[in-house]
């Protein structure tokens, strides 16, 4: 009975622990935007890799540096002379007849040696340059990151709002759905009793039927968009999230018209900063092929023991080694290359020649791109005004058309008109939301702000 009932509280256990891992993985979340930029700074799959290159990056500058300073080898041989090689000597040594040889055996079957080796680099001229490269790709990386960092808001940004859009939009169908669907009623029974044509209900029905099919396609676009924030945000795609923001509420946060005013700082821009970094990678490739005309300097020092044997009798205390030692310097000078070294050097020098050329370029790039994402923004800014000032238009219009419409004044193809035009304004003001979120993050991208990074959040 014992052993049955821990067998029952271990499949409990199991189980509970079973659900347990379910009931995590099934976790819900609720962000705001805010909270949502700071999490995918954090958890992302592109922050958590762009950790990772910052991590490799710090590893390779070590691995660099590593190269001029001591470094120590140890090595072990054993040597078992299965079938021993014979060295033919002349036999008159041993008192033998002139022009014969005897067969000679020397030393013994086994052999074993430790020796460990110390080289240290006294002089390089390309570690030099290799390790001041290795600073400059450090600096790279970590302005890639930073560039990553607001690539990551940018998206979570453009994804946040995606869903918003959608949920918003499931909203609004519903409600046109439930509107024409009451129309559609009233019309027939009028139908009904002769107060309004046939073609007024089938006008009806072909918009009903258009609202419909796009409400299905919204509420499937609510999923979809749902688990592309979940990927944006590095988060499995089954999990559940609840957005705590509203669109109406984001849209006005972010109409900030003191951004267009802003001053362009172009040695703060991350563009700037990758195309300095790329060519002072080019100035230190060419200074490495320059430093390959200098000579080289390196020292070692050797140590090794030996000892010889019959058996294997190398474990024995009373086994007897012999020690030897030795230290060295090294200076390689060269000479003459074929002209090679000359050729390389050109090619790094025309490289140079090329970065900086593109360096410039980036220069006045920057400057355009900053300028049109002001214009971008102030546009989307325009154009989420008018949004709603047209809407407030196309449902007053819908409204005295709809009026209209029950008098017997306007025809089902003015009501129709009217209709669609109001479903056409309420997704174009959805979109002017978006645009207006994603264009300010563009500009912030632009000017570098804010200053995101991986190490502060």
């Amino acid at each position: 009975m014992k052993i049955k009932l821990g067998i029952v509280l271990l499949c409990f256990g199991f189980l509970a622990n079973a659900q347990n891992t379910e009931f995590n993985s099934q976790q819900e979340y609720s962000f705001s935007l805010k909270e949502a930029i700071e999490y995918a700074l954090d958890s992302s799959y592109t922050a958590i890799n762009a950790r990772r290159d910052i991590a490799a990056a710090i590893k390779r500058k070590w691995e660099t540096t590593a190269d001029g300073l001591p470094q120590i080898d140890a090595n072990i041989d054993y040597t078992n002379n299965l079938k021993q090689p014979v060295q033919l000597l002349p036999a008159e040594i041993t008192g033998g007849p002139p022009g014969t040889f005897i067969p000679v055996v020397f030393g013994t079957q086994q052999q074993m040696s430790a020796s460990a080796t110390a080289n240290q680099l006294l002089f390089d001229g390309s570690y030099i340059v290799a390790v001041r490269a290795s600073k400059t790709f450090l600096e790279y990386t970590n302005t890639t990151a930073e560039k990553t960092a607001l690539e990551i808001r940018q998206n979570v940004i453009d994804a946040y709002g995606n869903v918003l859009v959608s949920q918003d939009l499931v909203d609004i169908l519903e409600q046109d759905k439930a509107t024409l669907e009451k129309n559609l009623e009233e019309t027939t029974a009028m139908f009904e009793n002769g107060l309004q044509e046939e073609e007024s209900v089938e006008q009806l029905q072909i918009t009903f039927l258009q609202i419909s099919n796009e409400l299905r396609n919204a509420k499937r676009l609510v999923s979809i968009t749902k688990e592309m924030f979940n990927l944006t945000m590095g988060i499995p795609l089954e999990n559940d999230i609840i957005l705590t923001d509203d669109l109406d509420s984001l849209a006005e946060e972010n109409i900030s018209l003191e951004l267009l005013n802003a001053s362009v700082e172009i040695e703060e821009n991350l563009d700037y900063k990758l195309a300095r970094n790329l060519t002072e990678q080019r100035e230190h490739e060419l200074n490495l092929e320059k430093s390959k005309a200098l000579p080289r300097l390196s020292t070692f020092i050797n140590y090794s023991t030996n000892s010889f044997s019959q058996e294997f009798t190398f474990l024995n205390d009373n086994q007897q080694w012999f020690q030897s030692s030795v230290w060295g310097v090294n200076l390689t000078i060269p000479i003459f290359s074929s002209l090679q070294r000359s050729a390389r050097t050109a090619q790094a020098r025309i490289a140079l020649d090329q970065a900086n050329t593109e360096f410039e370029q980036a220069k006045e790039q920057i400057r355009l791109q900053v300028k049109r994402a002001k214009n971008d923004y102030q546009f989307a800014v325009e154009k989420y005004r008018t949004a709603k000032k047209n809407l407030e238009l196309a449902e007053r219009i819908e409204n005295k058309n709809q009026l209209k419409f029950t008098e017997g004044l306007a025809s089902s193809f003015d009501l129709r008109q009217a209709q669609t035009q109001l479903y056409t304004t309420q997704q174009t003001l959805l979109q002017s939301m978006l645009d207006l979120l994603n264009a300010k993050a563009a500009l912030e991208t632009a000017l570098n702000t804010p200053q995101l990074n991986f190490t502060n959040n």
